[in-house]
């Protein structure tokens, strides 16, 4: 895991690369680095690239970026792993390459130079990457499948600036800061900021799954080379028999776990009472791996309770026979903790707190990599979204042609619904009639109409026309009709890529930690689309029942509660001791706290 910048003067106007602003850019990501750096400037000094290292895969300096090929004509910066790089590196040099490390970076450089842009179809992991193309002289930019590593850009048309981190860009001081209405109003509408863009107007994410061009004549649209949704579309038969079923899920999981396992250096689990980290640990035991750690975090606040975890977690890790940490987070710790917090959360969000100590947690174990369950939930129906978002679809879908009347609906209802229930009642005629709508009520923080209520009306509406947001929720969900798959095409487009993958990014780094999700693998994806498909798709219980050895009853027959954490209630001022999660009211709260200190000096009404 590392931070990557790369500056492109392509304009016939645009100055030489600042080594100064390059190293700034850099440094501002030290984090995502702590064991190295270096940079690359071209002869005519109009392109510099930058790294940062966290070594994980051949750890040695003939390894360090940014990696130059064998006759200058690519460099490289990268972030992220490449899980399929052996495969990879035996193909390439059974047809010629020579290869001078034993890592995936040297793999990218290689396959770049034969494949093209083509070269992500290629590649399981998770990956930015920005490689200089001295024969075409142009950049070449891509981003993994779902979005799991971050790659921002800034083009004021003359100079394009990448980065791991919006932070580091801005910390350069040359790209556009002023507001971005669409990044501010979707930060409000679902607690963090939807790609692709960012709190500030020169700021853009490359979308995840797609590729970028850029060469004099500036920068190409970015391409789509990767969509959930098709691929669970275009999903083949299903096998026929249970057995085959489960054999199919088991030997997926084991496949995906045995790739996320390749490393250097030790790696760990992140081990909750649920089923997806609980799964993983049994898989990745009875799959031979060696002196597996798992850590848990525990809070003083929850012990004994029915939100502590640790106890289940200790009885797995008894049971698989794991090297177990449970770390226990008090509210001081927070206390002591914030600032580093806000600073270390590169685009405000709502959630990430609980990431960000499990993986202080694993980094004061002495660890480098950790697998989380992340995904498990889209990938096996877990959320109640997937219940309840076609449901309300299905009673409301006479609305569906009727928008003025359910307009007329919440208008009326709007002034009085929020005194004894969530303002979203108000919007369930307006939006609960389609599954794009419906999973809007479910899963936005506010509504569209409360938006003006906190930022400036007019910002608030040049955000939500930008947005577009019903729209893009659409095409998100691409043809899919049935509720099953429409929603796991949600969850992993929007709840998991900008929410969940997002934090896991900047909560992991904060700590120099590399955290990797075996449960949001497009191979894994490929191979369970056909049982997704089905009338009875495969549900949580029947990944955890894919182990040879049943996990213990009661994880088995836990009810999933989320991970809860009582830093919401220490924020709100609540009593040390509360157990109860704060309220939506609470949430809002800390939303309006969370953006006045990622944007400080824009005036938030009601604050």
């Amino acid at each position: 895991m590392c931070g990557i910048v790369a500056i492109f003067g392509y304009g016939r106007d645009a100055p030489p690369v600042s080594s100064r602003e390059l190293r700034t850019i850099r440094e501002r990501m030290a984090a995502r680095g702590p064991d190295g750096s270096g940079e690359w400037l071209s002869a005519d000094g109009h392109v510099g690239l930058g790294h940062r290292r966290l070594s994980i895969i051949d750890l040695r300096a003939v390894a360090d970026q940014p990696m130059v090929s064998v006759g200058g004509r690519s460099i490289v910066v990268f972030n992220g792993e490449i899980y399929n790089y052996r495969a990879l590196r035996d193909e390439l040099a059974a047809e010629g390459y020579a290869f001078r490390t034993e890592s995936d970076t040297e793999v990218l450089l290689h396959l770049y130079e034969r494949d093209g842009a083509e070269m992500t179809r290629k590649l399981r992991g998770m990956y930015a990457i920005a490689i200089w193309d001295a024969n075409r002289h142009g950049l070449f930019l891509a981003r993994d499948p779902f979005g799991i590593k971050p790659l921002y850009y800034a083009d004021d048309g003359r100079t394009l600036r990448v980065a791991s981190q919006v932070k580091a860009l801005v910390a350069g001081g040359r790209v556009d800061t002023a507001p971005e209405p669409a990044g501010h109003v979707g930060f409000f509408l679902w607690g963090s900021v939807p790609d692709p863009f960012t709190l500030h107007r020169g700021v853009t994410a490359l979308p995840a799954g797609h590729t970028m061009w850029v060469d004099a004549g500036g920068a190409a649209a970015p391409r789509r080379f990767f969509d959930p949704a098709r691929i669970m579309r275009d999903a083949g038969p299903a096998p026929s028999t249970p057995a085959a079923r489960r054999t199919l899920i088991r030997d997926a999981l084991v496949d995906s776990i045995a790739h996320h396992l390749v490393a250097d250096v030790p790696v760990g689990v992140f081990l909750s009472a649920g089923l997806d980290s609980t799964t993983i640990v049994a898989l990745a035991s009875e799959s031979g791996a060696k002196n597996l750690n798992t850590v848990t975090l525990g809070f003083r606040e929850f012990e004994g309770g029915a939100n502590d975890e640790t106890q289940l977690a200790e009885t797995v890790a008894r049971q698989r026979g794991t090297l177990h940490t449970t770390q226990w987070v008090l509210g001081r710790h927070f206390v002591e903790e914030r600032e580093h917090v806000f600073d270390a959360m590169d685009q405000p969000s709502i959630d990430g707190l609980n990431t960000y100590f499990v993986a202080k947690a694993a980094a004061e174990s002495g660890l480098k990599v950790a697998l989380s369950g992340l995904g498990g939930d889209e990938l096996f129906g877990g959320y109640p979204s997937f219940r309840q978002v076609p449901q309300t679809a299905r009673w409301l879908a006479p609305f569906r042609y009727a928008p003025t009347l359910g307009r007329l609906a919440r208008s009326v209802a709007q002034p009085w619904v929020g005194r004894f229930a969530s303002p979203k009642y108000a919007g369930l005629f307006e939006y609960g009639g389609c599954l794009a709508g419906a999973y809007l009520l479910r899963r936005s923080l506010f509504m569209p109409w409360e938006i003006a209520r906190l930022l400036p009306r007019d910002m608030a509406a040049e955000g939500l026309a930008k947005l577009d947001t019903l729209q893009a929720l659409a095409r998100s969900q691409d043809d899919l009709r049935d509720g099953r798959r429409a929603i796991a095409a949600l969850e992993m487009s929007w709840y998991m890529r900008h929410t969940l993958l997002r934090d896991s990014d900047w909560a992991g780094m904060a700590h120099s930690l590399e955290i990797r999700v075996p449960l949001v693998d497009p191979v894994l994806l490929e191979r369970l689309a056909p049982l997704l498909a089905e009338r009875n798709p495969p549900e949580k219980i029947d990944m955890a029942d894919t182990a040879a050895i049943q996990l213990p009853a009661e994880v088995r027959a836990r009810l999933k509660t989320g991970f809860v954490v009582p830093v919401r209630a220490w924020i709100m001022g609540a009593a040390a001791g509360a157990r109860a999660a704060p309220d939506g009211a609470g949430l809002r709260e800390w939303a309006k706290m969370v953006h006045a200190a990622q944007a400080p000096g824009l005036l938030i009404r009601n604050r």
